[in-house]
Order: C-alpha cells, then sequence, then structure tokens
C-alpha cells in the first residue's frame, strides 16, 4: 500500500495554488515533509500559470515547526544538511515567481513560523498563536527567522520573540505587523482564497516586477532600490501586453483581461 502524501496541491481557478503539509498531528517539518514540498515548489515555480499560491496545514494546525525527535534520531552532525534544506526551500518560497499567502490556522512555531515568513503575505485565524521557540530546547532559528523576523517587525521586537521563546496571538502578531490580516478561526482559508483570487485577476508581470523589486530593494541603499525599481519596469513591465490591456481597459471603462503575456 503506497505511503500517504505529506503534501498535497490543489488548483483552483485564476491560477491559483493551494499546498497543504498533511502530517498529523502537529504538522511537523521532519526531512520527508522537507523534501515533499521542495517537490511541490519545484514543479510549481516553472509552471507560468500560477497566479497566486497559498501555503496552509492540514487540520487544526499550520505547523508546529521542526520533528524533534527527528532530529535526536538524526545526530547532531546531520545537522548542518538539515539547516541547508530547509534554508534552501524557504528561500525558494521566498522567491517564488508569484505571490505566496500562508493561511495559518493554530500553531505556527518555530519552522513553522519561519515558513510563514517566507511567505508574502499572512492570513491568521484569531485562535492561532505564533513564535520561535528555540532556545527553550538549545537551539535557535535557522531556517531564516533570524534574518526575516526582525526585517518584518523590527530588530528589537525580533530579539525579544527569538530570545524569551514566547507565543503570541493573532491579535498581537496583527498589532506589530507578523500578519496582514486576522480573521475567524476556521475562515483563514477562506480569506487567504479571496486574497489571493483578487492577486490573480491583476496583471502577473506587473505582480512579479513590483514582488521582486521590493525583495532586493531591501538589502540595498536607497538610490540602488530606484534603479532596480525603474529596471523591473523598463525590462518586465513597459514591454508587456498587458500594459497595453491595462491602459486600454482603463480608457474604455472595462474590466482588464491580463493574460501575463
Amino acid at each position: 500500500m503506497p505511503e500517504e502524501e505529506l503534501v498535497s496541491r490543489a488548483g483552483e481557478e485564476d491560477g491559483v495554488e493551494v499546498v497543504r503539509i498533511r502530517h498529523p498531528p502537529v504538522n511537523a517539518l521532519s526531512t520527508s515533509v522537507i523534501a515533499e514540498l521542495a517537490g511541490v515548489v519545484g514543479a510549481l515555480e516553472t509552471d507560468r500559470s500560477v497566479r497566486a499560491l497559498i501555503v496552509t496545514g492540514d487540520g487544526p494546525y499550520f505547523s508546529a515547526g521542526a520533528d524533534l525527535k527527528e532530529v535526536a534520531s538524526l545526530g547532531m552532525d546531520n545537522a548542518p544538511e538539515v539547516v541547508r534544506s530547509g534554508q534552501s526551500l524557504f528561500h525558494r518560497i521566498a522567491r517564488f515567481p508569484a505571490p505566496v499567502i500562508g493561511a495559518i490556522n493554530g500553531l505556527a512555531l518555530g519552522g513553522g513560523l519561519e515558513l510563514a515568513l517566507a511567505c508574502d503575505l499572512r492570513v491568521c485565524g484569531d485562535s492561532a498563536k505564533l513564535g520561535a521557540p528555540e532556545v527553550s530546547y538549545g537551539l535557535m532559528p535557522t531556517y531564516g527567522g533570524t534574518q526575516r523576523l526582525p526585517r518584518l517587525v523590527g530588530p528589537s521586537k525580533a530579539r525579544e520573540l527569538i530570545f524569551t521563546g514566547a507565543m503570541i496571538p493573532a491579535a498581537e502578531a496583527l498589532r506589530i505587523g507578523l500578519v496582514n490580516r486576522v480573521v475567524p478561526a476556521g475562515q483563514e482559508l477562506r480569506a487567504a482564497r479571496d486574497l489571493a483570487h483578487t492577486i490573480a485577476k491583476k496583471a502577473p508581470k506587473a505582480i512579479a516586477a513590483a514582488k521582486r523589486a521590493i525583495a532586493r530593494g531591501l538589502d540595498v541603499p536607497l538610490d540602488a532600490g530606484l534603479e532596480i525599481e525603474r529596471t523591473e519596469f523598463e525590462s518586465m513591465v513597459l514591454p508587456s501586453s498587458d500594459l497595453r490591456e491595462g491602459i486600454a481597459s482603463f480608457v474604455e471603462r472595462r474590466p482588464a483581461k491580463f493574460t501575463g503575456a
């Protein structure tokens, strides 16, 4: 009997894809989950029809992070390779060509929080808890948490969360800018879908160019960032047929029909 998949994907209209982690009871990010998720992301990142990607956890939890029992069984000699695999995957998610939305249900802890941080946007159920508890187990965030969390909530708040290992509720996560929206528990996937379909109806090349400009501009001075912005516009947006369609739809007072060309 074949083993059940640990990560599933389902396509929807408008080019929206939903990826679910399916590793009960808490969707721990085992090496097998990381490998399967990498395979799914790899298949999707070359698919030009994908206009938005949603990542969520199956069941009551988004992900409670690394599988510490597996970490103990693998031994510390294998830890560097595990870290490299996780970092590589989350970097690919962060650089995914289309916008990525995390639909956070239940718990997003440790590696689960780092997965959410790799997404462009985060929609959270109001009963969810988020945190970086690694230091409670002699560990530290190693899937990008020490880098992405300060960029999102500021260095001081990131230090507090990482140094204390504290879990925070959804309302606090929204207040500090860790998540974009909080919705009633159980509605996070529906809200993420609504957001994804809204994005999917916009011009794909313009969104992809803007996403690249934002990501690359965060690491350089303003003058260099403005150059990145100009280059993306001139090389990707200006030659696109979607730009001509967008202007025509405005003049003709009708909805635009973008093709991604």
